[in-house]
């Protein structure tokens, strides 16, 4: 059965009355004396009222901190002597464009490299929103899977400049939108983000896929919206995983061997039962006996501001050994998680963000690795948006502790430690984290990248941050904000990629600006030694409302240095002399690894 692994916070008496206080508690649960009842028809000062018992205890437990809507122009905008963009200090979370002065009004279409060079570029495979990716290799050809909830594209990348759709699930979007309707309330015959790993035990790949409530386009407010939070509590699709065995490139070559639910208390609630977030992101696997997961168990896990979610995830160890019989092992679950835990609550109202209405709480990805534990790991990283980034001791997996956490200044909207990019730990003991844009023309704080020292995992410092990219020389912009859409950092290395990890050199997803590439030879000393800003799409290629991402995701084959950049209307294979020579047909040895 799960155990949660949690630290221990002592309070006084008086302590614990604030608190106490401030869910609405009687005054006995700190040793006081109880008040005179009043009357039901009374009013109760500070009590909410919504329709949802988890929401109102964070209502209730948190001050309102929404940031004040800023002015462009004035508060945030252009600095017309130096040209440089003034970031905003703090901003709600919005869903329409807040274009300032000296903002391009056209879509840019000039387009720099540096040591990137452009293999191919295919146009369509994927979604103006979001693109989760894998590799498989079989029969001697390669395949790239490129997917979200609502598609399924399959590309043969055997030869990276000469690629072709294999297989084709869902809409294809164009100028006038998706080529299929799609009902983001109704999705059950879909894939998750997805992780594929060879288990030894099978003889073959398996592909595990997770099941998570929709981010995107079934509620916008949740506390104006009682009737979506009532659907995402009696969620109508699996919240959790599935695994299938992979005999094949394609979806009629897999077959369902496991389906679990992350509700660990309810292990067999039918759909619509289920209670928690399901299983976020693509699940951390190697093939071997332990599986890691981004979830909330249950949804007393409410302690987060953003808008239109619920739950703040912890992270899921799950048993592995047959692979068609998963078991769950324990909950991992920080402080300041859980909505029903004084002591958990206590925490969180320590933290600047609680109340703002904006910011996410808890994990997005699940536990990131710098070494598999098959293969002797011993510690991990949890991004957990504005609760930091954690550390944790799993020598012993089956009981994870918590070794440390460490936090930067509030930076809303948008999200916070969103990720944590490990690639070069083993080497030099350093962690770079950050979050990402959500909202357009940066209408938000910059997120930064942070170079965290973690060579005593306990004890992390955040020591310096990534430079922030600025234009190429010849630009007709003098900040990337002047493009317009998004600017700022997506994710690094994604789970799965084929071969090691190169050391010295990451490349990022940056929106706006493209891909960039930064050397971290010297990760206190990070600097940008190559990028490739393409051209922005504009509605000759897709409607305006999706437009202004740039690249929104990266997927780099190390086994033949090869990245592939995914943007709103297609994706490029690129090339990089920093990463070495691409290798243009099969690779020497099939992937996943055997």
């Amino acid at each position: 059965m799960s155990v949660q692994t949690k630290t221990t916070v002592k309070m006084t008496a008086g302590a614990l009355a604030v608190l106490c206080a401030a869910w609405g508690m009687n005054a006995l649960a700190a040793g006081g004396k109880a008040a005179a009842q009043a009357p039901a028809s009374q009013a109760v000062p500070g009590a909410s009222h919504l329709q949802d018992k988890w929401l109102n205890q964070w209502i209730e437990a948190t001050a309102d901190r929404t940031p004040a809507p800023l002015k462009a122009g004035v508060d945030y905008g252009m600095n017309p002597r130096t040209g440089e963009f003034i970031w905003p200090k703090a901003t709600p979370e919005v869903h329409e464009g807040q274009p300032f002065p000296g903002e391009f009004t056209h879509w840019d279409k000039t387009t720099f490299t540096k040591n990137v060079d452009v293999i191919a570029f295919y146009p369509g495979v994927g979604s103006p929103f979001h693109a989760w990716n894998n590799i498989a290799d079989f029969d001697g050809k390669r395949y790239l899977y490129v997917h979200d909830r609502d598609y399924l594209r399959i590309l043969d990348v055997t030869d990276p400049a000469h690629s072709k759709v294999v297989y084709s699930k869902g809409a294809v979007w164009g100028p006038k939108g998706p080529s299929e309707k799609w009902d983001a309330a109704n999705v059950q015959d879909y894939w998750g983000g997805m992780t594929i790993a060879w288990n030894k035990k099978l003889g073959k790949p398996v592909l595990v896929a997770s099941y998570e409530i929709g981010r995107y386009g079934l509620m916008n407010e949740k506390l104006k919206e009682p009737a979506h939070v009532a659907q995402q509590r009696n969620y109508n699709s699996l919240k959790g995983f599935k695994v299938y065995e992979m005999n094949g490139p394609l979806p009629d070559d897999w077959k369902l061997i496991a389906t679990r639910t992350t509700d660990l208390e309810h292990p067999k609630a039918p759909i619509g039962e289920q209670h928690g977030s399901g299983s976020l992101d693509a699940p951390e696997y190697y093939g071997g006996r332990y599986m890691l997961l981004s979830a909330a168990p249950d949804d007393s896990y409410a302690l987060t501001e953003y808008a239109n979610y619920l739950y703040s995830p912890g992270y899921q160890v799950w048993d592995m050994a047959d692979p068609a019989d998963p078991k769950p092992v324990k909950q991992i679950t920080v402080p300041g998680q859980k909505v029903d835990d004084p002591a958990s609550v206590f925490e969180y109202l320590k933290n600047p963000r609680a109340g703002n209405r904006t910011s996410w709480m808890g994990s997005r990805m699940p536990i990131f690795l710098p070494k598999a534990l098959e293969d002797g790991g011993k510690v991990g990283f949890g991004a957990m948006g504005g609760l930091g980034l954690w550390s944790f001791d799993l020598s012993d997996p089956a009981n994870p502790k918590i070794l440390g956490n460490v936090n930067t200044p509030p930076a809303f909207a948008g999200t916070e430690y969103d990720n944590a990019e490990v690639s070069q730990y083993e080497r030099t003991g350093y962690v770079f984290s950050s979050g990402y844009p959500m909202n357009r023309d940066c209408y938000e704080p910059y997120k930064d990248i942070w170079v965290i020292n973690a060579k005593d995992p306990a004890n992390m410092q955040v020591e310096t941050k990534f430079p922030r990219p600025t234009p190429p020389e010849g630009a007709p912009y003098t900040d990337f904000c002047q493009r317009g859409g998004n600017f700022g950092p997506k994710r690094a290395n994604a789970i799965g990629q084929p071969g090691a990890w190169q050391q010295g050199i990451v490349p990022y997803a940056f929106y706006n600006a493209g891909v960039q590439m930064f050397d971290v030879q010297d990760p206190a000393r990070p600097k940008i030694v190559g990028y490739f800003v393409p051209p922005l799409a504009d509605t000759n290629d897709l409607p305006s409302y999706t437009l202004g991402k740039g690249v929104l995701a990266m997927y780099t084959e190390y086994d033949r240095n090869i990245m592939w950049a995914f943007t709103e209307n297609g994706v490029y294979a690129l090339s990089s002399p920093l990463l070495g020579k691409p290798v243009m047909g099969a690779p020497a040895k099939p992937w996943p690894a055997r």
